[in-house]
């Protein structure tokens, strides 16, 4: 019965962008445990940095809310979508934090700027992690949520303010 209201609930809820919303499946479709090997497994998938970023973390915004230090920066492409560019640098000593980056880089990259601020802010507890992890380390994940908007809002702001002085 439980089950049958999660998915209830999860219809109830805004929608998420496709590679986001796929995810959630994927972790409700396996047992607690299991959503933890999951996320070690995104944690483990999580690219590095590209060579503008690789030693510059001052060039990149740090994640208070992570007990382990993280960064990241966001980049919107020209192209029509704003198709959004995550880059997130989380170390592999805390394979939790890590797997939430690796949930929101591989739900959120390449997903055009308007999907990305359309996303809820309680997107990071839909994954069925809150009964595997602690509340705090949940919060980490709502900072990079909302880092990443926060940035995305910015970078599409100044291109409309720019686009309308050309």
């Amino acid at each position: 019965m439980a089950a049958a209201q999660s998915q209830d609930e999860q219809q109830d809820q805004a929608p998420l962008p496709t590679g986001l919303q796929e995810l959630v499946e994927d972790f409700h479709a396996v047992t607690v445990q299991e959503r933890l090997q999951l996320l070690l497994e995104l944690s483990q998938e999580l690219p590095g940095l590209p060579q503008r970023y690789q030693g510059r973390l001052d060039q990149m915004e740090r994640v208070d809310e992570c007990q382990s230090p993280v960064f990241l920066a966001v980049e919107v492409e020209e192209d029509a979508d704003r198709t959004v560019r995550l880059f997130i640098d989380a170390p592999a000593e805390a394979p939790t934090t890590r797997g939430f980056a690796g949930i929101l880089h591989e739900g959120l990259d390449g997903t055009p700027a308007g999907e990305v601020l359309a996303v809820p802010d309680d997107a990071p507890y839909r994954f069925g992690l809150a009964e595997a992890v602690s509340p705090l380390r949940l919060r980490g994940m709502v900072g990079m949520l909302a880092r990443i908007k926060r940035q995305v809002r910015a970078r599409t702001t100044a291109a409309d303010a720019a686009a309308g002085e050309g």
